[in-house]
């Protein structure tokens, strides 16, 4: 297969630590590793994080100068960032952009820009949302706006596929008689995965105390007010349980509070943010991890401690049931009182033996790698780099489809987006850029990162 030049787009990246960041990030470096070329392109990281940086093992990273609002996302502003792409993709002579994530306001704006460029188009949902609270709302039509000129889309879980496709309005009309709606071909599902050896179990030691782990952002989504709920009813049932609590987000100081009302502070230790390197660290401390999302598209902690042979406990949630195998987690429904049971019943479990964490380790390894991934999305980019690319008038068309008044408004975007990239065209000449001539010798690259 020819190679690719590949331009992964997100908010969300090294140095944050997350679900995303690891997915953009391990993707990267295989499909680096398989002969294409690929840069990453996000906001910079105050207050030296800025401009151009090099990763291991080799990934080049823009950081531009954008100023984020909440939560690592910047402010969509559709114009200001059009400069900065168009300067990026025709020196670094792009074929293709991968945006992620929903909340990616760079993500949006870089499949709105790229059609202006015949740069092809690729979108990775990682989470669910909802449909009635205003904020769901209006990142739903947002996002409606953006995949519908989109040339594919990329889902975690087929869960989360059903999400997206009634989020981003993913429906054709059907050449039977009568015609009815069918979902898009142009949507996949590829799970996430990760590199199980950096997770191997920890030596096996005989105490009674058992340990429960929670590796998540401390936010609302993540059910925060779940573990917050629960954990004083588990500490009073089971004396010889301890709390590992690592992450950093709005909701420590509801966890900072519990453990102060209920005089928890040596049985509840909360780690603060942890690094990607020290997550194994943290896991293996630990006997049961514990899950109390409210909504996950996958849930990459999740298979990270289930192959660091911790026994999972998880709210039953988007894609999560599509996970692990029955026998290697439990699962309860989001309120407090099951969330409870199944601790309990995970804590009888372990008490007796009956989970083996190197047996779930090798498990778990068979189940998920980051080649097989990477194959499998360098398939959907050939599929998209052989389709017809849709014309402005196309787009457009399309584009009014999206309602009384979002349709307009887009339009009105679209075409607005036009104008200034002519006038960009003028007022920097594509002859005038400095353009990349040098690349990885792929070959050398393969042979070092082999084993990554």
């Amino acid at each position: 297969m020819e190679p690719i030049s590949i331009a992964m787009i997100a908010d969300f990246f090294h140095p944050d630590v997350g679900g995303v960041e690891g997915h953009i990030y391990m993707l990267s470096a295989n499909l680096i590793r398989m002969g294409h070329k690929v840069i990453v392109i996000t906001h910079s990281r105050p207050p030296d994080r800025v401009g151009i940086r090099w990763l291991l093992p080799g990934l080049k990273v823009y950081y531009l100068p954008f100023v984020t609002i909440a939560s690592g996302a910047t402010l969509p502003n559709f114009f200001t960032f059009l400069p900065y792409l168009r300067t990026i993709l025709i020196r670094e002579h792009v074929h293709l952009i991968h945006a992620h994530a929903s909340l990616s306001s760079l993500g949006h704006e870089g499949i709105l820009h790229s059609h202006l460029m015949g740069v092809r188009t690729v979108f990775t949902d990682h989470s669910l949302f909802g449909f009635e609270d205003a904020a769901s709302i209006l990142t739903n039509k947002l996002l409606a706006g953006t995949l519908r000129n989109v040339d594919a889309v990329i889902c975690v879980s087929h869960t989360g596929r059903e999400n997206t496709v009634l989020r981003g309005e993913l429906f054709e009309q059907s050449e039977d008689d009568p015609p009815r709606l069918v979902v898009s071909s142009n949507v996949y599902v590829i799970p996430n995965a990760l590199v199980s050896k950096r997770f191997q179990p920890g030596l096996l030691q005989k105490s009674d105390t058992i340990t429960i782990v929670v590796l998540s952002r401390l936010a609302y989504r993540k059910g925060i007010d779940l573990l917050v709920a629960t954990a004083p009813r588990i500490c009073a049932a089971f004396p010889n349980i301890r709390f590992l609590v690592g992450g950093d987000g709005p909701k420590l100081i509801d966890l900072l509070q519990m453990r102060e009302k209920y005089l928890l502070q040596d049985r509840i230790e909360l780690l603060g943010p942890i690094k990607h390197n020290d997550v194994r660290s943290v896991f293996i401390r630990g006997s049961i991890y514990m899950n109390t999302s409210l909504t996950e598209s996958f849930g990459i902690a999740i298979l990270e401690a289930a192959c660091a042979g911790l026994y999972v406990v998880s709210t039953r949630v988007g894609g999560v049931p599509e996970i692990l195998p029955e026998d290697m987690i439990s699962f309860a429904d989001p309120n407090e009182d099951d969330v409870f049971r199944a601790v309990s019943e995970a804590i009888s479990l372990v008490s007796a033996g009956k989970h083996d964490p190197i047996k779930a380790h090798e498990r778990v390894k068979r189940f998920y790698d980051w080649t097989q991934v990477a194959e499998r999305t360098e398939r959907v980019y050939h599929t998209v780099m052989k389709s017809e690319q849709r014309d402005l008038w196309d787009r457009i068309t399309r584009t009014m489809r999206l309602g009384r008044y979002a349709g307009p408004i887009y339009s009105i975007i679209l075409l607005v987006d036009c104008l200034f990239f002519l006038f960009l065209e003028w007022w920097m000449p594509r002859e005038d850029m400095d353009f990349v001539t040098h690349h990885w010798n792929h070959r050398r690259f393969a042979s070092a990162t082999r084993g990554l």
